[in-house]
């Protein structure tokens, strides 16, 4: 495994593995403080491909005033070991000054997929995914690319500008990872506390309990299943929650509250977003609703 941290050694390191007929080439872009999660994309884009691209890089473009860029969690060696463990080839780990070397005055924006979800609570969030994005596109010149769907809106982002930009790669979603007990994994779980991380258990019963209900039936319509979300959410006490949405997918269109859940067309997301002290932890899940069993 080869690590680099400037760009110049980063399109040395990837030309030879091209001119070797190592190709084609997977990435996985990360913020670091590496975990199953990522392990598993890793393994997905050794499956596909014949050179395998981490960059681990904290962006600071898409954290707000507010939010946890400074006190985001770091672990390199940590990272390193598990990105070797997992198959990569290179690891492209640059310097904010290397990726930003003058001030940003071009920036990548979708809109209308960003106004909603995360990015109505977190403004100018997904401008800095993209752009870092599509900048790391340009250097590594991936075949696929590979991000997991617990940020499933993140996906729908980037895959529509990767459609409306006309770049020549692949996005691939890959499955949530979860713990155990059904914890969806995250570099920011170090944040909670015991009793916080009890209680955030009570995401993935709610998406689960929720999806169940419609597919018996027992709540057939966008309004009946979000008030189900938030009273399961509700019952732990520490639970603030940010927003709970039932939308379309990929192209996040809101649902009318009283339309049934069976007439959607294609996949729906049932996606939140909860704060259990100063973390804020994301979850979804995202299927094709059935036609509920009739009423007796």
């Amino acid at each position: 495994m080869r690590v680099v941290r400037t760009v110049a050694q980063l399109r040395e390191a990837l030309e030879y593995m091209r001119q070797g007929g190592h190709t084609p080439v997977g990435f996985v872009p990360t913020m670091g403080y590496l975990h199953e999660g990522h392990a598993s994309l890793l393994r997905k884009a050794g499956e596909k491909s014949n050179t395998v691209v981490m960059s681990i890089f904290v962006n600071p473009l898409q954290f707000g005033p507010n939010e946890d860029y400074a006190s985001y969690p770091r672990d390199e060696a940590r990272d390193l070991e598990l990105a070797e463990r997992e198959g990569a080839d290179i690891v492209f780990i640059p310097s904010v000054e290397e990726m930003y070397p003058h001030p940003t005055l071009t920036k990548i924006s979708v809109s209308s997929l960003t106004t909603r979800l995360c990015g109505a609570s977190r403004p100018g969030h997904f401008d800095g995914v993209t752009t870092v994005v599509s900048k790391l596109f340009n250097m590594v010149q991936p075949d696929y690319a590979f991000f997991g769907l617990k940020d499933a809106q993140q996906v729908a982002v980037l895959r529509r500008m990767v459609s409306d930009l006309n770049m020549n790669v692949e996005i691939i979603a890959c499955p949530i990872v979860r713990e155990n007990d059904g914890l969806a994994l995250s570099s920011r779980n170090v944040y909670l506390s015991a009793e916080e991380r009890s209680q955030a258990l009570v995401l993935s019963r709610s998406l689960k309990s929720v999806r169940q209900a419609m597919e018996e039936g027992t709540v057939r319509t966008v309004d009946e299943a979000r008030k189900l979300l938030i009273s399961e959410i509700s019952s732990a006490p520490l639970a603030v929650i940010d927003y709970t949405e039932i939308l379309s997918f990929p192209d996040l269109e809101m649902l009318e509250d009283d339309s049934p859940l069976a007439a959607a067309q294609g996949e729906i997301i049932i996606a939140l977003a909860v704060k259990f002290g100063r973390t804020r932890l994301i979850d979804n899940n995202v299927f094709i609703p059935k036609e509920a069993p009739a009423l007796v």
